[in-house]
């Protein structure tokens, strides 16, 4: 059984950083992903990490602000965000894939962190 549990979230303002943490227990040399979810709207994909960290995998709207990355020796995935937007205001989850496959398809992942709520400020 895997359990994921976030960290990191908190108030900014606009144009700031966070950085969001993933810690995993049990058995996760598998493709992790973030994901999140504003109010009144569906869960979207964010960024996705292979189980190595060797392949990255980016929404559009984050390319080029946001970074995943991922230390196995500690278990831990991240995620740095900088120039973060008020249209960045959602709940973040992480999520674990075990088919390995770097995909943004929510549906594709096992196990689902509880979420760690990031709101930005205009």
């Amino acid at each position: 059984q895997v359990q994921l549990v976030e960290s990191g979230g908190g108030l900014v303002q606009a144009g700031g950083s966070l950085r969001l943490s993933c810690a995993a227990s049990g058995r996760t040399s598998y493709t992790m992903g973030w994901f999140r979810q504003a109010p009144g709207k569906e869960r979207e994909f964010v960024a996705a990490i292979n189980w190595s960290g060797v392949s990255t995998f980016y929404a559009d709207s984050v390319k080029g602000r946001f970074t995943i990355s991922r230390d196995n020796a500690k278990n831990t995935v991240y995620l740095q965000m900088n120039g973060l937007k008020f249209e960045d205001t959602a709940v973040y989850y992480c999520a674990l894939d075990r088919t390995r496959a770097l995909t943004a398809s929510s549906g594709s992942y096992d196990y689902w962190g509880q979420g760690t709520q990031v709101t930005v400020s205009s």
